[in-house]
């Protein structure tokens, strides 16, 4: 019985047993004739061709995975991205020197024999049998270029590729087949041109095209002969002829496919003499791919738009379907990422928050009337390395889109929601309601959307301070942001028409849940995200309409063709009149209210300030007519903290509050993205106001500088809102914070 030799490999009789198989099916390969005993030579086991007549005649070749090119509006480079690094390149695009390189040292004899070469099997097995093992082998290049494709169908499937190379008489039958349907399909050239292009070079090199780049830094068509035969030299040991790690063996390996070249006559001995005499020169380009190489901070929005389509039913109805879509590449996405805005929204995110800060910043934009994300900026880079303060947490979205478990609680942000619900059940903004600092309301008294009562517990809720106290208005209690005020407006308004006025604006929870119909909402005990309140309030700056928010503009495959991509859905939230209304209250936010320290000067803008259940998140969401921007600030690891006595972006602060911190940041935002020469207004609007009893200013001692909540002032003036800003005191609301589940009830206090 035959054995094996040292080392595992085939015996001499072995080797020869198993190329005289192989010439014999080839044989009866190219004369058409079926294999009757298909079985006895092994074609009938597990795992390989049951019988040669089953093979599928039509070998489908998949599309090659090739890098996608991720645009900005104005189609400017934003990130490459592949799973293959991949150009694929015609023919006349690739050097002549390089395709008589390829021939030369793979497949010789290519235009003279068919699928398959007999002379070549019977040169490689007699080769091999003197050699005492496998010293030369036979594949045509056709056969290597099934055999390539097989293994980029499998992508990353480890078992598949195993199918796909192992040595197996059935596979051997099968990529015979294969090979003879492909001669007769496509013809020499096109063969070439497609294994050229299937090819690895390694390096992450994928085709000849990216290799030439990787390698030389230059197109394929301008490859010079000493560096063709480099390239086809690499082909058959990426690793052991790789250039860049072993100049020497990458050198040795060149002169003999420059040796084989002279040999075939593809170019003179003094050709190859002068090209072997020429040092190996690399000019090596370092592979950049994937959203960590995104520009100006994009690569949150990079990812997003990655997740769109991983998510999106428009890219597919399965999830396979749509990773397919994505890992294959090729393709072109121009997205609504202005760069201006971008630009401003990084410089803003960082401005006042550091990297290696305990506490984050999120910033995003988008465009009233069409929905259009045209920013995404983060305090901490995207990346990988935590050691240098990078995440790939993008703090602006969903769970579902890459973001935080939760989202974040909005606090005194979710107040205008309250305000248009009352407006459009008829309320008007001149009402009042005279209220002490500290009253306790009755759950029952809110009925949820299903008509029952939403709970039968009390609900204490209060103000920041006992100086507020007496009579406010809808405008007076927006620019103080008012607790008391808001619940009793919640409570005329309706707690499900508060939240179904929510919805229709477009907020949602961060964990894509239902959202909470407690009477504690409308002082923001729910979550969201930063990305959900820019477009909830753009649906304000567009005069009623909500927009969902959109990422890509359109989307073109490797063949130019375009794809459908999801358009923005557009709906009436309110009436223009209810959105005028709002938009003139909110003036007053940045005018003389928590918000003046984010107001802008010259032009129309409305916002509000907000300060959650003991300072663990903070928000200033604001707007102009052509521009909605919400700014968060928080703790983004591990259990959430409180922001009192912290240090952030390098400066203290007490407490840290909407008005004073993501205030800012979004005046730094608004002010970078903004055409000074685009200023458009609101549409004005008489808005009724009611006689204000006045309040009671009270001194206290606790605080510095005046003021405290989103009215401070950093240099301790008074602002020009004398009346104090509201703080939650601990335990008052519950939510999502470090994993804490979210109290169903709701609590008492939401700072402004």
């Amino acid at each position: 019985m035959p054995k094996k030799r040292s080392g595992g490999g085939l015996t001499t009789t072995q080797q020869a047993a198993k190329f005289l198989g192989v010439a014999a099916l080839s044989g009866a390969v190219l004369a058409g004739i079926a294999l009757p005993a298909a079985g006895a030579l092994g074609l009938a086991a597990k795992g390989t061709v049951e019988g040669f007549d089953e093979i599928p005649s039509n070998l489908k070749t998949p599309p090659l995975s090739q890098r996608t090119t991720i645009l900005d509006r104005d189609g400017g480079a934003i990130a490459t991205v592949y799973s293959r690094d991949r150009t694929v390149v015609p023919l006349k695009d690739i050097s002549p020197y390089m395709q008589d390189a390829i021939i030369a040292i793979e497949d010789s004899r290519f235009y003279e024999h068919g699928a398959v070469d007999l002379k070549g099997i019977l040169r490689a097995m007699n080769r091999n049998v003197q050699a005492g093992g496998t010293a030369q082998g036979a594949s045509t290049l056709t056969q290597q270029y099934v055999k390539n494709v097989f293994v980029e169908e499998a992508g990353d499937d480890q078992e598949k590729v195993a199918q796909a190379t192992q040595q197996t008489i059935g596979r051997k039958v099968r990529e015979l087949k294969y090979a003879i349907q492909v001669e007769e399909e496509l013809g020499k050239k096109k063969i070439l041109e497609n294994y050229l292009n299937i090819t690895f070079f390694g390096q992450q090199a994928y085709g000849v095209e990216a290799a030439s780049q990787r390698y030389f830094s230059k197109r394929a068509k301008d490859l010079k002969l000493e560096e063709a035969a480099l390239l086809a030299g690499i082909v058959q040991s990426p690793t052991r002829y790789d250039p860049v790690n072993d100049t020497e063996e990458a050198t040795k390996r060149r002169n003999t496919v420059l040796a084989r070249m002279a040999a075939t006559r593809a170019i003179t001995q003094a050709e190859a003499d002068k090209a072997m005499e020429t040092p190996v020169k690399l000019k090596v380009s370092k592979p950049k791919n994937g959203c960590i190489t995104a520009v100006s901070g994009s690569g949150f929005f990079c990812d997003y738009v990655r997740k769109t389509i991983l998510t999106d039913p428009a890219f597919g109805e399965t999830e396979e379907e749509r990773s397919k879509l994505w890992n294959l590449g090729g393709l072109t996405i121009r997205t609504t990422l202005d760069p201006r805005a971008q630009q401003a929204a990084n410089q803003a995110a960082t401005a006042r928050v550091n990297k290696d800060d305990k506490f984050a910043a999120s910033v995003v934009q988008v465009q009233p009337g069409s929905g259009k994300i045209l920013s995404m900026g983060q305090s901490r880079p995207y990346g990988l390395d935590q050691k240098q303060n990078e995440t790939v947490l993008n703090l602006a979205v969903s769970n579902k889109m890459g973001g935080s478990t939760y989202g974040f609680q909005v606090g005194s942000t979710f107040k205008p929601f309250t305000a248009a619900a009352a407006l459009e059940k008829g309320i008007g903004p001149e009402t009042s309601f005279s209220t002490d600092w500290k009253i306790t309301l009755q759950e029952k008294d809110f009925r949820n959307c299903s008509g029952s009562p939403a709970g039968y517990a009390e609900w204490p809720l209060q103000n920041e301070l006992e100086s507020e106290t007496g009579s406010w208005d809808m405008t007076s209690a927006l620019g103080k942001s008012i607790n008391t005020y808001f619940a009793l407006l919640e409570q005329k308004a309706g707690l499900c028409e508060t939240v179904e006025m929510a919805k229709k604006v477009g907020y949602e929870r961060g964990d894509g849940k239902k959202i909470v119909e407690a009477p504690s909402i409308t002082l923001g005990s729910e979550v969201s995200t930063p990305l959900s309140m820019a477009s909830a309030y753009a649906a304000f700056a567009n005069r009623g309409t909500y927009c969902t928010p959109i990422a890509i503009e359109s989307i073109t495959d490797p063949n130019g063709k375009k794809l459908k991509v999801p358009q923005s859905a557009c709906s009436r939230a309110m009436s223009e009149k209810t959105a005028d209304t709002i938009n003139q209250m909110l003036k007053g936010v940045v005018e003389d209210g928590t918000g003046t320290q984010a107001g802008l000067s010259d032009r129309d803008n409305a916002g509000k300030t907000g300060t959650t259940n003991d300072r663990k998140d903070a928000w200033f969401v604001g707007y102009t007519p052509n521009l909605s921007t919400a700014v968060w600030v928080g703790d983004d690891i591990g259990e959430k903290s409180s922001m009192f006595n912290v240090t952030i972006g390098g400066q203290y602060y007490p407490k840290v509050c909407g008005g004073c911190l993501p205030g800012p940041i979004w005046k730094i935002a608004m002010t970078g993205a903004l055409d000074a020469a685009e200023t458009p207004s609101f549409n004005p609007v008489s808005v009724p106001r009611a006689k204000e009893k006045e309040d009671k200013e009270k001194g206290d001692g606790d605080r510095e500088g005046g003021r405290d909540g989103d009215g401070d002032r950093e240099d301790g003036k008074p602002g020009r809102d004398r009346t104090p800003g509201i703080q939650l005191p601990p335990g008052l609301i519950g939510g999502p914070g470090g994993g804490e589940d979210q109290d169903q009830r709701g609590g008492g206090r939401s700072g402004p």
